[in-house]
């Protein structure tokens, strides 16, 4: 992935700690975000911290970034890129996506199909051979957009609150 890469009028890049609140606002901006985030000013230390542990379990073969579509100056879209490695599917490399967000502002211009193919390109890069992710099963029209793109409701997710 480099800074330049661009779609359109969209560049993409990993976030760096002062991106924090253009992030979480992006996360507050939806119908599910707004009951679970708080996007205050100054932001709860718990964004910096998670940041900071996130930072800490990445590296290059095996980032747990957040992904950045920056227009003009604007950050307008981001998602978490976890790549994670195991011993299933022969040792298969995967991908996961969590939290894909595009501003409200900017939404209809592509921005999270431009996010989700530049996700693929860097997974693939760094040889995962599979990526997934969760999507509430409420966001139907998230559903249909994943499909569009070419993935399959093939696994039944489970989620536990445990605190």
């Amino acid at each position: 992935m480099s800074n330049t890469t661009a779609a359109a009028d969209i560049t993409f890049r990993y976030a760096t700690r002062d991106d924090l609140p253009a992030i979480v606002a992006l996360l507050a901006d939806d119908e599910k975000g707004k009951t679970r985030e708080e996007f205050t000013d100054p932001l709860p230390d718990a964004y910096y911290a998670a940041f900071d542990g996130m930072e800490s379990q990445s590296t290059d073969a095996l980032p747990n970034k957040y992904l950045l579509a920056v227009q003009g100056t604007d950050i307008v879209g981001c998602l978490q890129l976890t790549l994670i490695a195991g011993l299933s599917r022969r040792g298969q490399l995967r991908a996961q996506i969590e939290g894909v967000r595009v501003a409200s502002s900017a939404r209809g211009q592509k921005i999270g199909e431009k996010l989700i193919i530049e996700s693929v390109s860097i997974s693939k890069s760094l040889g995962a051979a599979l990526l997934q992710f969760t999507t509430d099963k409420t966001r139907k029209d998230a559903h249909r957009f994943y499909e569009r793109l070419g993935f399959v409701a093939s696994h039944e997710g489970m989620k536990m609150q445990i605190s």
